[in-house]
């Protein structure tokens, strides 16, 4: 069990869109020991410059969100930035005393969804889905395209699969989320991951399951949030989206029983910088 103090030191900064400015100056204020951003950061300009406050600060880390296969010049800003060797998909990598795993990207339909069809992968590797596609313009920098770069494949949740993790951060949600993944769970109990961090649903929120030894934590819209959940700059639309999370988990049956939390509880007595 990793110990609260690390935790809080660990900053988690949910989907900027474009809006840097509340990452940067938490990050500048506070200088927490690392800063690992969740992604859909919609880029005009490499990540490097976008989060150039917050670099000179912090350590930053990241993974890719599904909006970051949208356009070639959002993914190149990101996957060819002064940032590049700070991407945590599909490892493990110690941060702060932590061990951090990542998985990037959402589920797709024409790759892997778990809640379509029998719910097993179309395709497991980029290389059988290639090997389908012959056509010059089903392929990228002599890859899958860029979408497709966006997405969940069976091979990187493999790979992580027999490595261990005190946290694993995502860009989908696990179960306890109306619209989350059990296989998410699932990825974060065999490597013994006891803290989920996930972006893409634009709201702060703190899930701790009754039956399982394992904290969810969700991240508000350009929101920052430490590892214990602690809100440091509130998102965008956190407070619409935390009451109807609430009313939704509520009359949710399938949902996993436990203490759900969003931003009137986890805002600090002393408020926030953003």
């Amino acid at each position: 069990m990793v110990d609260d103090t690390l935790l809080d030191r660990l900053y988690f900064a949910g989907d900027p869109h474009g809006t840097f400015s509340p990452l940067n100056e938490v990050a500048t204020a506070e200088r927490p020991a690392a800063m690992i951003l969740i992604g859909d950061y919609d880029l005009d300009c490499p990540l490097d410059e976008a989060v150039a406050p917050a670099a000179a600060a912090t350590e930053i880390y990241w993974i890719h969100g599904n909006h970051d296969g949208d356009h070639a010049a959002y993914y190149t800003h990101l996957v060819d930035s002064g940032l590049a060797d700070r991407c945590l998909h599909g490892r493990v990598h110690e941060i702060g005393g932590v061990r951090i795993a990542g998985l990037g990207g959402h589920f797709q339909g024409k790759i892997w969804h778990p809640h379509e069809g029998d719910g097993q992968p179309k395709f497991t590797t980029r290389q059988d889905f290639l090997d389908c596609r012959l056509r010059p313009k089903d392929r990228w920098r002599g890859g899958v395209r860029i979408k497709q770069r966006a997405a969940i494949w069976w091979e990187d949740v493999e790979a992580l699969w027999d490595q261990r993790a005190d946290i694993l951060v995502t860009h989908e949600a696990p179960h306890c989320h109306p619209l989350g993944f059990q296989v998410i769970d699932d990825l974060a109990e065999a490597m013994g991951a006891r803290i989920i961090v996930h972006g893409h649903h634009h709201v702060a929120y703190r899930f701790d399951h009754a039956d399982v030894e394992r904290t969810v934590i969700g991240l508000g819209l350009a929101g920052v949030s430490t590892g214990t959940g602690r809100v440091r700059a509130v998102g965008q639309i956190d407070h619409p989206r935390g009451t109807d999370l609430l009313e939704r988990h509520q009359q949710r049956w399938d949902r996993p029983a436990g203490r759900l939390q969003t931003i009137q509880s986890l805002l600090p007595p002393g408020g926030v910088h953003v």
